[in-house]
């Protein structure tokens, strides 16, 4: 955006800003988002939302404090958020219990704010010679070449060791930054969907300065790292990806010479390895030195098991939020205001419209189509000029399509946003039925949605409830996913032949656009990968792998109830998984070995492989279990008391002469034995092992406990989780040939 652009909206805003302020009551004119820090959670029976809105009414001196309680913050911390007086903010402030009260910040000067939420600033140490030579393979539906994202401006030829091509179609050109496309099934590796766009910038993209979407998020969006070079292979359409299409991307980009791969891309279950187009692309990357990283799903809200990434030679990943929440607000017509979520660029000007319900705006659907606003269920002469409910968020859709001025939307997903194609917003349920109840009880109801804005969320790093959950279905002693990174509201690079909302009506356009969704934290994993391989390019994928996982920043269960089955190892942490100290490095054969482990024969080992692999003698006394993974898991049946063993092996990445003792967590209901408990080193690269005793009293059907084992030699903690639970996985009845 142009300076002057910049400018006149910012007087825009302030305009309008003032007109709202002045439009107000005294008392509401200097009332902004604040944050009131109450400390750690009490002991005891405790009922978060229940003392807040008592706190706000001892500052209000009024009963009804539902108006101005934004959310409460009750799972790891205590606190909440309010709009407040400065006045307020101060009686606050000296109420008994509270630690600090601090306004809460509207707007970001970073748009990939994720980065720097992880730690991860532009000012980290970087090998910008080594970084240049990384190539990031990304599968998935194409890509811009001409967004500032993938300018070559200042980079040098390829490395030598690329052996792809440019081969996007016609009017697509590479260049030293997008070193090499391809396309599967279709005529052009442009996208024109947004989403690989989105992928491959949040990886590896430029630094751009001064973007944002309709002035949110503004700021410098950057990827992971920014002087290594994309290769794209466009594998989806409208249609979806085809599993021959995705292999054949694979053995494209395995061939062509990139260091790793972020596919965020996933079927609707979990499915053997041998079924699995990309398990199959991913055995053969790892095998050939690739790391490839995929996306958990986006199935979370369907419960357990419904993690669809679950091979041990891939990286899966899930989504988590950061500090920054993105909120929007109705006002009703009896001066009620309402919280909920959207990216919402659209501003009603302080004016107030009729409200509709969706059940009352329809002469063609029956009763449960209309009520969710169901595709042509909407008559265009009942909604116009007004805003429509609709008892679901896809609701928006058909809102728009029939030229609704507005919609108010139910959802049951928290603090996450998506971009709506007019002035729309989600509310919860209770707040969507407070708006229904509204409408029903008045005869002309009328509101007004207001533009979105940012609010800071300390309750971050949560992992979203869309984001898949374990255990793994397919090999239930593998713990996946493996890692969680920001997935929920990022904005990066898109492709301006796309929607933003990704609805056809909406015929806006955008350079960049904010997303949600494991897609999202697929490719920070991704970038992160490239950064630790450019401080060590011998590293094999799974000690690069290790590296990420062993470092990752524990994460709170109780703000996270799902535990390790939502996180995996934690919240990935970029500038530690460089110097991580040990690794759990696999070796040649051991993929193989662990296939044989499972159940699997000679014929379907082969079947992976593409060699004459074979598993070896008394191979079923293998322990999927045992497999040299970063995480510990063992399934045990319900209802009987357990012991269960594992076996380790680390390898010294560290300082050559260095001890580490072994430190266990001390509140779990697991009794954990390690032998030896000290592992000394006298050189790199030196090996060590270790055994790993676990019992524990019987656990009931469905269950979980969890601890952690940490290798500490001072500077370095080298964290595996460790978790015991009684989810059963496929069952092979027979030896698979």
């Amino acid at each position: 955006m142009e300076k002057s652009g910049f400018l006149l909206l910012v007087g825009i805003y302030v305009i309008f800003m003032l007109s709202l302020s002045l439009s107000s009551g005294a008392v509401e004119e200097d009332r902004k988002v604040y944050i009131a820090y109450l400390g750690s959670l009490p002991g005891g029976e405790y009922f978060p939302s229940s003392h807040h809105s008592s706190m706000l009414q001892a500052v209000f001196k009024q009963s009804s404090v539902a108006n101005y309680l934004i959310r409460s913050y009750s799972r790891s911390f205590n606190g909440f958020a309010a709009k407040l007086s400065d006045e307020e903010a101060k009686k606050l402030a000296s109420m008994k219990g509270v630690v600090s009260v601090f306004p809460s910040k509207v707007y970001y000067l970073q748009t990939t704010r994720s980065w720097d939420f992880m730690g991860f600033n532009e000012t980290v140490k970087r090998n910008l010679t080594v970084e240049s030579d990384v190539i990031v393979g990304v599968i998935d539906s194409g890509i811009w070449p001409e967004s500032e994202s993938f300018s070559d401006e200042g980079f040098g030829p390829p490395p030598k060791k690329w052996k792809g091509s440019c081969k996007g179609g016609q009017n697509f050109t590479c260049n030293n930054k997008l070193v090499g496309a391809q396309v599967y099934g279709q005529d052009s590796a442009r996208d024109t969907e947004g989403h690989g766009t989105h992928t491959a910038s949040t990886a590896a993209g430029n630094n751009v300065e001064d973007v944002s979407f309709f002035g949110l998020a503004k700021g410098t969006a950057r990827g992971g790292v920014p002087s290594a070079r994309i290769a794209a292979y466009k594998v989806c359409s409208e249609e979806g990806c085809a599993s021959a299409d995705i292999l054949a991307a694979f053995d494209d980009a395995i061939a062509d010479g990139v260091d790793l791969i972020t596919i965020s891309i996933g079927a609707d279950s979990s499915s053997e390895f041998y079924q699995d187009p990309i398990a199959i692309g991913a055995f053969h990357a790892a095998e050939k030195g690739i790391l490839v990283m995929q996306s958990a799903g986006n199935s979370g809200t369907s419960g357990p098991q419904s993690v669809i990434s679950v091979a041990p030679w891939k990286l899966t990943v899930a989504a988590s939020t950061m500090d920054r929440l993105f909120i929007d607000k109705v006002v009703l017509g009896n001066g009620e205001t309402l919280t909920g979520f959207s990216i919402n660029s659209f501003s009603l000007n302080r004016t107030k419209f009729p409200l509709v319900y969706g059940l009352q705006a329809t002469s063609d659907c029956d009763e449960t189509s209309a009520r969710i606003c169901e595709i042509g269920c909407l008559n265009s002469s009942l909604v116009k000029n007004k805003i429509v409910l609709c008892d679901e968020f896809g609701g928006q859709e058909e809102a728009h399509v029939a030229g609704a001025l507005g919609s108010i939307l139910q959802t049951s997903i928290d603090n996450v946003s998506f971009v709506v194609p007019l002035p729309a917003l989600a509310l919860s349920i209770d707040n969507y039925d407070s708006v229904k109840s509204y409408l029903s009880s008045n005869e002309q109801p009328e509101a007004e949605i207001l533009k979105s804005e940012t609010i800071e969320d300390s309750a971050a790093p949560v992992v979203a409830s869309f984001s898949s959950r374990g255990p793994n279905l397919i090999v239930p002693e593998i713990l996946k996913p493996d890692i969680s990174a920001p997935g929920v509201d990022i904005l990066a690079a898109y492709s301006p032949a796309a929607s933003p909302s990704s609805i056809a009506t909406d015929e806006r356009r955008v350079k960049y656009n904010i997303i949600s969704g494991t897609s999202m934290s697929c490719p920070h994993v991704a970038g992160v990968a490239a950064y630790v391989k450019t401080f060590h390019p011998d590293w094999s994928p799974s000690a690069i792998k290790s590296a990420l996982m062993t470092t990752a920043f524990p994460m709170d269960p109780s703000n996270n109830p799902d535990g390790e089955f939502a996180y995996g190892s934690g919240h990935v942490n970029p500038v530690k998984a460089i110097n991580p100290g040990l690794v759990y490095d696999t070796v040649k054969g051991d993929n193989i070995r662990f296939l044989c482990s499972i159940g699997y024969g000679e014929g379907t080992i082969r079947q992976i492989s593409g060699d004459n692999s074979s598993c070896p003698e008394n191979s079923e006394n293998l322990l999927p279990r045992d497999f040299n993974y970063p995480s510990l898991t063992a399934a045990v049946p319900a209802g009987d008391s357990f012991t269960v063993n594992f076996h380790r092996t680390v390898t010294n990445v560290g300082v050559a002469r260095s001890t580490y003792n072994v430190e266990l967590s001390s509140n779990s209901k697991l009794d954990v034995k390690v032998t030896p408990e000290v592992l000394s080193f006298k050189s790199l690269k030196e090996k060590k092992s270790y055994n790993v005793t676990v019992t524990g009293q019987a656990l009931g059907n469905s269950s979980m406990l969890s601890t952690s084992l940490v290798w500490s030699d001072g500077t370095h903690s080298v964290r595996s989780p460790i978790v015991i639970h009684t989810y059963e996985g496929v069952q092979r009845v027979v030896r698979i040939s």
